[in-house]
């Protein structure tokens, strides 16, 4: 098994990296390192010996764990939470009012992302365990959550990316857990002296009206860093949110062009790659070097995304 020790993000907040898609640095893990042990997003069930792993190295115990948050129910980021919970025996799993049911029973969620992955899907994703109603509890907009400390946990309603997605505020650290929201950070971009943020536009529920307007509503609250599901945090707020807006609508004009000329998401996909690569200078890196895996990737189920929002 692929591991790697959490990371220290601020004084009591580690990431521990999934390897989800088998892959280092795509989707964390974040480790709220109190006396009410608390973990935003587990990933994927492949993700949960890791998890374990590092709640160990911290010298914690599994028993210890009081919540497993979930920003949203896709399975990149919460399909390991009813496994996860089964090692948990004092933890309760927190979620938006619109996912409640899918970690309940997740089998809409498990046929989505079978169509999403295909054969992949089992060395992925599999197993998807139930979560039992008396473990779930739902936040609502601006509902809180007060840990055992003087720490403050608010939930925000952030659609956008997804329509049972919220984002969290840490009150200890100003930090918004912000999953996909307000998209992704590519922490492989930094070895090559460079930031790069992109919006995470996969189907079904993508609506960038929604997702300029939860943008608004996370800096009208002036965090001091972002904490990204994929992956770790930034402190540069005014760079993330030029970088989205940006982009955003540049990859709907794009989609708008290849639905006009009668072309397949595919083609939208290679164009959405290449023009991160090019505003990037990264066109000359190999096929394989992990920053363009992980870009041609995204523009992939972005594409995908972004062709279900103009067919609606």
């Amino acid at each position: 098994m692929n591991w790697k020790k959490p990371e220290l993000i601020t004084d009591d907040i580690w990431i521990s990296d999934g390897f989800d898609l088998h892959l280092p640095n795509r989707t964390g893990t974040y480790i709220i390192n109190e006396k009410d042990l608390t973990l935003i997003d587990t990933g994927p069930s492949l993700s949960v010996p890791r998890i374990i792993k590092s709640i160990e190295h911290l010298g914690r115990s599994l028993n210890e764990v009081t919540y497993i948050i979930v920003t949203h129910v896709h399975l990149d980021h919460a399909g390991g939470a009813g496994l996860l919970l089964k090692e948990c025996p004092n933890a309760k799993v927190v979620v938006h009012p619109r996912g409640a049911r899918h970690l309940i029973d997740p089998a809409r969620l498990v046929k989505g992302a079978q169509a999403v992955y295909g054969e992949r899907f089992e060395s992925l994703f599999d197993p998807v365990v139930p979560i039992a109603e008396e473990k779930v509890i739902i936040k609502d907009h601006e509902e809180t959550l007060s840990l055992s400390s003087a720490r403050t946990l608010t939930f925000l309603d952030t659609p956008g990316h997804a329509s049972h997605h919220f984002s969290i505020i840490d009150s200890h650290s100003n930090g918004i857990f912000t999953g996909d929201t307000i998209g992704i950070q590519y922490t492989d971009a930094n070895n090559l002296q460079k930031d790069i943020y992109l919006p995470s536009t996969s189907p079904n529920q993508f609506d960038p009206d929604k997702m300029e307007e939860s943008l608004k509503l996370i800096l009208s609250y002036e965090p001091s860093s972002i904490f990204f599901g994929h992956y770790g945090a930034s402190k540069n707020i005014n760079e993330i949110q030029r970088q989205i807006r940006f982009w955003l609508p540049h990859f709907i004009q794009k989609g708008k062009a290849v639905k006009g000329e009668g072309l397949a998401f595919g083609v939208l996909a290679e164009r959405l790659g290449q023009d991160v690569l090019r505003n990037y200078s990264l066109h000359h890196l190999d096929d394989n070097h992990p920053l363009v895996t992980f870009i041609k990737m995204d523009a992939a189920v972005s594409a995908m995304g972004i062709f279900d929002y103009l067919s609606k």
